[in-house]
């Protein structure tokens, strides 16, 4: 049918088309702008309305069926057998370990040897978890193994050890002094700093105060974050603060117990006296005895069984308590400890004693028992921080006695309160020590938390003599 005469001619299919397109497009853009607009206001209201809160202890730190808080422990024969221990949810009993020797590709695995240990049920302040013991014995000495825990299902990793040898042999360790405090956010790069410094030290040491509050497993759980996976590799070898005792009444009155976190996170030896079960005992590794006291309780009781494991040791004596038989901090001495221990460790010519407690840095000449009494026979001076005093008589090559240190890991500090014995000191520093044992010489170099070079010497054993210290030039 044609248009009429006087109408306008009718527009071309395309430009209707591309018309109705355009409108289309428009609007959808219309759409979409107010779509955006509309999720960015409900955006910014979302954000304003929704406060940001921390996660919940329970939720950080709760186990599950996989294995966590993997840890080394030494036996008292570490060159044919090693301890581990690992936690998961209270609901999983099954607790089995595989192990092989390491090989240089996966082909392990077909030799892989599986056994079973045993569990124990821990409630904690964040409720229940199981904890989990292995001990692979019947090891073959200085040799890389590999293992992996779980329960048959749910596997760890397959994480590398090595057993020590049979007889003495160079090897180094690392100790720290108190971690305790904001172990999460400042701990963790001296613990990590420590390792970068000297992955292959045996084990690491630990003076007592790894934690704060001995009942709290969010803070044994950043202990285990923030060292990472150095302690499935790296076996820890430590003693028990004051920080981990808990207070409690009885019918004697006001006493103190281990923490109930302390048996099942660890597997240390039972060599020492029962009533102080795998807080008092001793390891020997590669010609060195290392003795770890527990100075919280029974001081007295520790004499007897301190006097017969020094008599018996052979080689380097190295011994590590929480208190210092000599405190860097004022008002921290502790006379009773030393009256108890200290003739002891002159007696059985102890080389190297390692402690905690004070939250400073201080190393000490060589001491015996009639130097001891700071507050009677030390005149006090002035002692620059992160320097040496050598005063009259003090590093004379004859001298003879035992090295005390007092060191801090963790960044809770105290003011160093300087004494004459002190040979090096420091405050408010963050350190790990470094401790290399060559046949007859022991070589220390303390740390700071950035791996800066901060104090160093040399023991030197001689026969029929007392031990040459030899003293670095300071580096600070």
């Amino acid at each position: 049918m044609s248009s009429p005469a006087n109408s306008s001619p009718a527009p071309s299919v395309y430009a209707s088309s591309h018309r109705r397109r355009h409108q289309v497009s428009i609007g959808v853009m219309m759409m979409l702008l107010a779509a955006t607009s509309s999720h960015r206001v409900a955006f910014a209201h979302d954000v304003h309305q929704h406060e940001i809160k921390p996660v919940p202890d329970q939720q950080t730190y709760r186990p599950s069926a996989v294995p966590d808080r993997i840890c080394l422990s030494m036996t008292e024969t570490p060159a044919t057998a090693m301890a581990i221990t690992w936690r998961t949810d209270a609901k999983t009993s099954a607790t089995i370990a595989q192990y092989a020797v390491a090989q240089d590709g996966p082909d392990f695995v077909d030799d892989a040897i599986t056994v079973e240990g045993t569990f124990s049920r821990l409630e904690t302040d964040l409720g229940a978890a199981a904890y989990h013991e292995v001990v692979l014995t019947e090891l073959i000495p200085r040799t890389k193994y590999l293992y992996r825990v779980g329960d048959g299902v749910n596997w760890s990793e397959w994480s590398e050890f090595q057993t020590a040898a049979s007889t003495a042999q160079p090897f180094s360790f690392v100790y720290f002094g108190d971690a305790q405090n904001n172990i999460k956010s400042h701990w963790s790069r001296v613990v990590r700093n420590a390792f970068r410094d000297a992955p292959r030290a045996a084990f690491f040491l630990h003076a007592g105060d790894l934690i704060n509050r001995a009942e709290s497993d969010a803070e044994w759980g950043q202990w285990f974050g923030a060292s990472g996976f150095i302690h499935r590799m790296l076996p820890a070898v430590a003693v028990p603060g004051n920080h981990e005792m808990v207070k409690q009444e009885d019918e004697s009155g006001s006493t103190r117990r281990l923490s109930r976190h302390w048996k099942p996170t660890f597997a240390f030896p039972t060599n020492g006296p029962e009533s102080l079960a795998e807080s008092c005992y001793y390891i020997d590794y590669q010609g060195v005895r290392i003795v770890c006291l527990n100075s919280n309780e029974q001081q007295a009781e520790q004499v007897a069984w301190l006097e017969q494991v020094l008599s018996e040791a052979p080689g380097w004596k190295i011994v590590t308590h929480h208190h210092p038989i000599y405190s860097a901090s004022k008002g921290r001495d502790n006379p009773e400890l030393r009256d108890l221990w200290q003739p002891i460790y002159d007696k059985h010519s102890v080389d190297l004693v390692l402690q905690g407690h004070d939250h400073t840095y201080a190393r000490s000449r060589m001491m015996r028992f009639q130097d001891n009494a700071p507050e009677t026979t030390a005149v006090k001076n002035d002692v620059p921080v992160g320097s040496e005093n050598v005063g009259e008589g003090l590093s004379k090559q004859d001298a003879d006695g035992t090295v005390y240190v007092v060191s801090v890991s963790g960044p809770k500090m105290y003011d160093l309160d300087p004494e004459p014995f002190m040979q090096s000191s420091a405050e408010r520093t963050q350190l790990y020590q470094i401790i290399s044992i060559v046949g007859n010489r022991l070589r220390y170099r303390a740390c700071t938390a950035t791996g800066r070079p901060y104090d160093s010497f040399q023991l030197i054993r001689r026969s029929g003599k007392p031990n040459l210290l030899i003293e670095r030039e300071s580096t600070h």
